[in-house]
C-alpha cells in the first residue's frame, strides 16, 4: 500500500508544479523593490534641498506602499482569501464614505460624481471602487470552493453597479473590466505576455495624457479629449509641463506645484495638484521622479511575473493595478494614502508565498 500512496504524492507534486510554472519567486523582485522604494524616499529629500519643497507627502506615500506590500506578503501567505475580502469591503466602505462627503460639499448629487471637477476626491472614490472590485476578484479567483468563488465575483459585480449608482462612469467601466479580465485569466497560461500587454496599456494612457499636455495631438483629437478632461485639468497639465521644462532634473520641488501654477492661483477652489501622477512627478521631482514612479510600477509587474501564486490570481491583480495606474495618470488618486496602501497590499497578496505546512 505504501507504493501507491507514494506515487499519488508524486503525481500531486507534479500537477502543482505544472499548475504554477513560475515556481519560487526568488530574490530579484525583493531586491529591486528595496532599491526603487529607497530611491523614492531619498530623491524627494534631494529635490527639496535648499528650496521650499515639502517632501513629507512623498515620504508618506513611500511608507504607505512599503507597509501595504509587507502586510500583503505576510497575510497572503496565511489567509489570502480572507485578507482580499476584507480589503474589498474596506475599500468599498471608504469609497462610500468619501462619496458621501463629496455630496455634502456640493449642491447636488450629480455635480459631485457625474461631472469631472477640480476636486481630487472624485478620482480617489473611483480608484477605491476599482480596488474593491479587484480585491474581490482576486479573492474569488483564489477561493477553492465554487460557491465562495461565485459569491465573491457577484460582490465584484455589485461594486461595479455601485459605481454606476454613484455616477462614476469611469469607475463602472474599470471595475467591470477588471471582473471580465479575471474571468478571462482563468483560461490563460502565459502570464508574462499578458503582463506585458497590461504594461503597454499603461504606457499608452500615460503617453496620451503627456501628448495632451504638450499639445502634440491633432487639433480635432485634442479638442475632443479636452472636452472629456475639462479645460481646467488640461490647463493644469500645461503648467506641469512648463515647470518640468524649466527644471528638468530636480523639478520645482516636492509639493510646490500649487505655489507655482498660474492656473491654481487663478482658481478659488482647488487642491493644488495637477491631477496626473506622472506629470506631477515631472513638475515637482523632474525626470528622475518620473523614472522612479515608472520603475515602481514596473517592479510590481515584475514581481507579479515571478510570483509563486497561480496565473489567474496574478493577472487579476495586474489588471487591477493597471486600471489604478490609468486612473492615476488622469486624476489625483495616488495623493490619497488609502489608495496607495490598498494597491500595494493587493500586490503583496498576489506575490505572497504560501506558508509551509506540516510535513
Amino acid at each position: 500500500m505504501a507504493a501507491p500512496v507514494e506515487r499519488s504524492a508524486v503525481r500531486d507534486a507534479v500537477r502543482e508544479h505544472v499548475r504554477d510554472p513560475v515556481g519560487e519567486q526568488g530574490r530579484g523582485p525583493d531586491v529591486l523593490g528595496a532599491l526603487i522604494l529607497g530611491g523614492c524616499a531619498v530623491w524627494p529629500l534631494i529635490s527639496a534641498a535648499g528650496r521650499d519643497g515639502r517632501p513629507e507627502g512623498a515620504l508618506l506615500a513611500v511608507l504607505a506602499v512599503t507597509a501595504g506590500y509587507v502586510f500583503g506578503r505576510i497575510s497572503g501567505s496565511l489567509v489570502p482569501v480572507a485578507t482580499a475580502t476584507v480589503v474589498s469591503v474596506g475599500a468599498l466602505v471608504a469609497a462610500l464614505v468619501s462619496s458621501h462627503a463629496l455630496v455634502s460639499s456640493h449642491e447636488t448629487f450629480g455635480t459631485a460624481m457625474a461631472v469631472v471637477t477640480p476636486y481630487g476626491d472624485t478620482g480617489a472614490v473611483t480608484a477605491l471602487l476599482v480596488l474593491a472590485a479587484g480585491a474581490a476578484c482576486c479573492a474569488g479567483t483564489a477561493a477553492r470552493r465554487p460557491t465562495v468563488r461565485t459569491v465573491l465575483r457577484l460582490q465584484a459585480l455589485a461594486i461595479a453597479g455601485t459605481a454606476s449608482l454613484l455616477g462614476s462612469f469611469v469607475g463602472f467601466i474599470a471595475a467591470l473590466g477588471v471582473l471580465l479580465c479575471s474571468l478571462a485569466a482563468a483560461r490563460m497560461r502565459r502570464r508574462l505576455l499578458a503582463l506585458a500587454g497590461l504594461g503597454l496599456v499603461t504606457a499608452l494612457v500615460v503617453g496620451t495624457s503627456w501628448a495632451v499636455a504638450e499639445r502634440a495631438l491633432p487639433e480635432g483629437l485634442s479638442v475632443s479629449l479636452e472636452g472629456q478632461l475639462t479645460q481646467y485639468r488640461v490647463a493644469l497639465w500645461h503648467d506641469a509641463v512648463e515647470l518640468a521644462t524649466a527644471n528638468p532634473v530636480l523639478g520645482a520641488g516636492p509639493d510646490r506645484f500649487g505655489d507655482l501654477s498660474p492656473t491654481v492661483s487663478e482658481s478659488l477652489d482647488t487642491d493644488g495638484k495637477p491631477h496626473s501622477a506622472p506629470l506631477q512627478q515631472a513638475a515637482e521631482q523632474g525626470v528622475v521622479g518620473v523614472l522612479l514612479l515608472g520603475g515602481a510600477f514596473g517592479w510590481l509587474l515584475y514581481g507579479l511575473g515571478r510570483s509563486p501564486c497561480s496565473t489567474p490570481v496574478v493577472l487579476t491583480a495586474g489588471a487591477t493595478l493597471t486600471a489604478l495606474a490609468a486612473i492615476a495618470s488622469v486624476g489625483n488618486a495616488l495623493s490619497f494614502t488609502p489608495v496607495t496602501a490598498g494597491a500595494s497590499l493587493l500586490a503583496g497578496l498576489a506575490t505572497a508565498r504560501k506558508a509551509a505546512g506540516p510535513a
